[in-house]
């Protein structure tokens, strides 16, 4: 594999692991005072259920680029419209609304993206091999 096939295989993993760590912070929120450790704990595993899904879905795409890529464009596109609402309905605000939908989905589109891009270069890689004499 070339040194560019390495670094478009890598990219999206990374970027993926990244994103899912981003978004395992926000479950953090769940410790506070007032509540018992055994509630903190399940509203934990609570919050962290978005980055379980992820991790399921970068395990997915880690073996099939192709599903993946359109597995994470379609999550994220598809929740896009629910991460602005909620965020605009608390806020009032369209512009908090669309950043937040920004910070959120646009690294899945991304890894999507990505994963897409790896897929269909290591298929043109593998036909140009086949078709050397």
């Amino acid at each position: 594999m070339k040194k560019s096939g390495k670094i478009l295989y890598w990219i999206p993993r990374i970027l993926c692991i990244l994103a899912i760590l981003f978004i395992s912070m926000f479950a953090l929120d769940s410790f506070g005072s007032g509540i018992s450790v055994w509630r903190q704990l399940a509203g934990f595993l609570v919050h962290l259920i978005p980055s379980f899904v992820l991790t399921a879905m970068l395990i997915v795409a880690w073996k099939y680029e192709l599903t993946g890529g359109i597995l994470f464009l379609l999550v994220s596109l598809g929740l896009s419209p629910f991460i602005f609402n909620h965020n605009f309905q608390r806020t009032q605000s369209v512009a908090v609304g669309l950043q937040s939908m920004v910070i959120v989905a646009f690294p899945f589109v991304l890894v999507g993206i990505l994963f897409l891009i790896s897929y269909f270069q290591r298929k043109r890689n593998l036909r140009a091999i086949q078709n050397q004499p």
